[in-house]
């Protein structure tokens, strides 16, 4: 006797679906079923954006900011505040700085913080081409903008006690955020406000 399954490009699509962050297997399901049920269109759009997702974008060999040009246009921006670095853990975070409209240096992007315990070391982040960078071209302000929860501190901490030597001053944002807060999800007032007070990294 048949048994009945999916059609074999559906089960793979879920297949695939379901190893993206946050999506479990139902998920995919109705994921992939919605696309079947919807027009054409929508599914060859999909496919489109996944395929120039890697084939028009970078990361920047400089700050590791995702761009379409390397160096990124921040970096290649002659206006930019050279003497200035704002290190962040993931793109996010940088976006969410440059829609304040109130900073107006250079950035670096870590790629994540430490976290000893989820297998996260100094290896695994962009702090070696960080103090690489900075050995090269010292300046007058390294600005930590780390989360505020405790995976931030520890990394804060440590790329303060590895840049010291390569920067004037080191500050840190000013706890206008609520401790356990990504600074992707504060609020263009909130990330404002902690970046206008932020205090030397001790």
């Amino acid at each position: 006797m048949t048994r009945m399954s999916l059609p074999a490009p559906v089960a793979r699509l879920i297949e695939e679906l379901s190893r993206l962050p946050g999506i479990g297997p139902r998920t995919a399901q109705r994921l992939a079923f919605h696309l079947l049920r919807s027009a054409p269109e929508l599914a060859q759009n999909l496919a489109t954006a996944l395929q120039n997702l890697h084939l028009q974008t970078v990361w920047c060999s400089r700050c590791f900011n995702l761009s379409e040009q390397d160096p990124c246009p921040v970096c290649e921006d002659p206006e930019r505040d050279q003497d200035r670095i704002c290190v962040v853990e993931e793109p996010l975070d940088l976006l969410a700085i440059e829609r304040t409209g109130l900073y107006a240096g250079l950035y670096h992007v870590l790629h994540g913080s430490l976290s000893p315990l989820e297998g996260r070391n100094v290896e695994d982040v962009k702090i070696a081409e960080l103090v690489e960078r900075l050995r090269a071209r010292p300046v007058e302000e390294l600005i930590l903008a780390m989360d505020a929860d405790h995976e931030g501190d520890t990394t804060a901490s440590y790329v303060a006690q590895v840049s010291a030597a390569f920067a004037s001053r080191i500050t840190r944002l000013a706890r206008g955020l609520p401790t356990g807060a990504d600074l992707e999800y504060a609020d263009e007032s909130t990330i404002a406000s902690a970046l206008q007070g932020r205090q030397d990294s001790s």
